[in-house]
C-alpha cells in the first residue's frame, strides 16, 4: 500500500463529516478509526476499514492493535495486528461512500449533492462554513472574512490618518498620545490643528498661553502668562555697585539683602497652609488606622485561606481515590459486559441447538421402523391455498423405516397437483433417501410400495400401487440426501376432494404408506 503524505491532497484529510448523510448513515460507511465516512477507503487483513488519512497515522509510530477487533471481541494474531502494507485502496467502498446523496453541514447553506461533488467542489469553499479569525481567533462565516478584516476585527491594522504609520486597532488611544502629527489646541490663543511635534515651540512664544507659577508647590494657585513668566525669570534685584558701597542712610534702620526673585507669601497664605497641613496630619492618622485594620483583616484572610488550602488537599486526595476506584470500576463494568456477550452468543448458540433437537425429536416421534407410515396434514385448506398460490406447491413427510437398520424412505405431496395432475389432481411421491445402513442393504430398491388417501369413516380408501422400476434412478442406493421421488402423480381428482366426503375432517387429511417387507 502506498502512504500519502502530501498536505493538499484529500487523503491528508480524516472522513468525511456524518451529518452530510441526514438520516441514511450507515455503520458500514464509517471509519473504524475517526467513526466519520469512509475517505480514501483502506481495508486491513481483519476487514475493517479505515480513511486512509486514518490508517496511515495510526501505523505512523509502528504496528498498531486493530480496536474495532478488540471492541467486537474477534481479535487475531496476526490478522489483526495493523501495519505498513497490510491494507489496500477499498474501492468498490470508495466509489458506493462516493455516490452517496449528501448535503452541506453549515447553516443556511441549500447546496446539494454527492458525496464526490462535495469533496471536489463545496468542502472548504462554503461560503457560509464557521472558521476562526487568523488575528483574533473569533469565529466567523467564510463570506463575512473581508468586513470582520476591515470593521470589527480588535486585532486589525489601521494607518494614521495624521502620520501615515500602521498601529492595531486596539492601541487606537495609545497612538494618538504619542503621534507627532497629532493636532492640538493651543489653551492660550485657541490656534487649532497645531502637530504635537510643534506644540511646544507655539507655547514657548504665545504670549496667551499661561502656566501655574513655579511656587504652586508650596500653595501658590495663581498662573503666569508665558512671557511675564521669562521676564520675571530674566530679571532679579541689582546687583551691589562695582565700585566701593555707599554708606546707608543714619536715619533708616540697616535692612539684608537678598539676592532671589522670591516674594514672602501672606499671613493669610501660610495660614490657609497650616490648616492645609493639619488636615492631610489628620487624613494620614486615619489612613494610618485604617492601615491597621486591614493589616488584622488580611491576618484573618489568611487564616481562613490556610484552612481552605488544607481542605482542598483533602479534597484533591479524595478526589483521586475516587479516581482510582471509578476506573477500576469501569474495568469491572467492561469485563463484566464482555462475559454478558459471551453469555449471550452461548445462549443464542444453545438455543439454536434446543431447537434443532426439537426438530429431531418432532422427526423422531413420527418415526416408524416397520414400513407403515401414516402422515396427518392438519390445515389443509390454508396449505392448499399456499399450493395454488406457489407459495409452498409440495411438502415433504417426516422419514419413515423398513426396519431399525432398514430402508430410509419419505412421501412427497403436491395439494395442487404436479405434472399431468398439475391443477386438477392431488399428487402423491415416494422417495428413498439415504440413510446410515444404505452399506448393508440389497439395492436397487424393489420392494412394493401401497399409497393411500384414507376415508375418515372407513369406507372407501383411495389406494394406488406399484413396484419399483429397478432401472429408474429413483431406486439406486442415494448418493445425495433423497433420491428423485416416484410414485402418481394423478393420484386422486381434486373434484373428489371438494365433493362431500370423508376424506377431510376438521380441515385434517391422512396419507398412508405400506411398504412391503417380503424378502428383507
Amino acid at each position: 500500500t502506498m502512504k500519502i503524505t502530501d498536505s493538499c491532497s484529500p487523503s491528508n484529510k480524516p472522513g468525511f463529516p456524518k451529518k452530510i448523510l441526514g438520516n441514511k448513515l450507515e455503520d458500514k460507511h464509517l471509519c473504524n478509526c475517526c467513526h466519520n465516512i469512509l475517505r480514501r477507503p483502506f481495508q486491513a487483513q481483519c476487514g475493517h476499514r479505515f480513511c486512509s488519512y486514518c490508517f496511515n497515522r495510526t501505523v505512523s509510530n509502528g504496528p498498531q492493535k486493530c480496536n474495532a477487533c478488540i471492541k467486537e471481541d474477534i481479535f487475531e494474531d496476526p490478522t489483526s495486528i495493523l501495519k505498513q502494507g497490510c491494507a489496500f485502496p477499498d474501492n468498490a467502498v470508495r466509489r458506493e461512500v462516493e455516490s452517496l446523496s449528501a448535503v452541506c453541514i453549515n447553516e443556511s447553506c441549500t447546496w446539494k449533492g454527492s458525496i464526490k461533488d462535495y469533496e471536489l467542489n463545496h468542502e472548504g469553499r462554503c461560503e457560509f462554513m464557521i472558521i476562526p479569525c487568523p488575528s483574533c481567533k473569533e469565529r466567523i462565516r467564510y463570506n463575512e472574512q473581508e468586513r470582520h478584516n476591515e470593521r470589527e476585527c480588535p486585532e486589525r491594522t489601521l494607518n494614521c490618518k495624521y502620520c501615515k504609520e500602521p498601529f492595531h486597532f486596539k492601541n487606537i488611544k495609545a497612538h494618538d498620545e504619542i503621534c507627532p502629527k497629532y493636532p492640538m489646541i493651543c489653551e492660550g490663543c485657541a490656534k487649532k490643528k497645531i502637530p504635537r511635534e510643534k506644540y511646544v515651540d507655539h507655547i514657548k512664544f504665545c504670549s496667551k498661553f499661561r502656566t501655574p507659577c513655579r511656587f504652586h508647590v508650596v500653595g501658590c494657585d495663581m498662573s503666569v502668562s508665558t512671557a511675564a513668566s521669562s521676564s520675571s525669570s530674566s530679571s532679579g534685584p541689582p546687583g551691589p555697585p562695582t565700585s566701593a558701597p555707599l554708606p546707608p542712610p543714619p536715619t533708616l534702620a540697616p535692612t539684608l539683602s537678598v539676592s532671589t526673585s522670591f516674594t514672602p507669601l501672606p499671613s493669610s497664605v501660610g495660614a490657609a497652609l497650616e490648616l492645609q497641613l493639619h488636615s492631610e496630619k489628620t487624613k494620614v492618622a486615619e489612613l494610618g488606622r485604617r492601615c491597621t485594620e486591614l493589616e488584622v483583616k488580611s491576618g484573618t484572610f489568611e487564616n481562613v485561606v490556610c484552612v481552605l488550602n488544607r481542605e482542598v488537599e483533602r479534597f484533591a486526595t479524595t478526589m483521586e481515590a475516587s479516581n482510582r476506584q471509578h476506573k477500576l470500576d469501569q474495568d469491572k463494568i467492561e469485563a463484566l459486559s464482555n462475559k454478558v456477550r459471551q453469555l449471550e452468543r452461548t445462549v443464542g448458540l444453545k438455543d439454536l441447538t434446543v431447537a434443532e433437537m426439537e426438530g429431531r425429536l418432532r422427526e423422531m416421534s413420527a418415526t416408524t421402523f416397520d414400513g407403515v407410515f401414516v402422515w396427518r396434514i392438519s390445515d389443509f385448506a390454508k396449505k392448499r391455498q399456499d399450493a395454488i398460490a406457489g407459495r409452498a406447491p409440495a411438502m415433504f413427510s417426516p422419514a419413515f423405516y423398513t426396519s431399525k437398520y432398514g430402508y430410509k424412505m419419505c412421501l412427497r405431496i403436491y395439494l395442487n397437483g404436479d405434472g399431468t395432475g398439475r391443477g386438477s389432481h392431488l399428487s402423491l411421491f415416494f422417495v428413498v433417501m439415504r440413510g446410515l445402513s444404505d452399506a448393508l442393504l440389497k439395492w436397487p430398491f424393489n420392494q412394493k410400495v401401497t399409497l393411500m388417501l384414507l376415508d375418515q369413516s372407513n369406507r372407501e380408501h383411495i389406494i394406488d400401487a406399484f413396484r419399483p422400476d429397478v432401472t429408474s434412478s429413483s431406486f439406486q442406493r442415494p448418493v445425495s440426501e433423497m433420491n428423485i421421488a416416484s410414485g402418481c402423480p394423478l393420484f386422486c381428482p381434486l373434484s373428489k376432494l371438494d365433493a362431500k366426503n370423508s376424506y377431510i375432517r376438521d380441515d385434517t387429511i391422512f396419507i398412508k404408506a405400506i411398504v412391503d417387507l417380503t424378502g428383507l
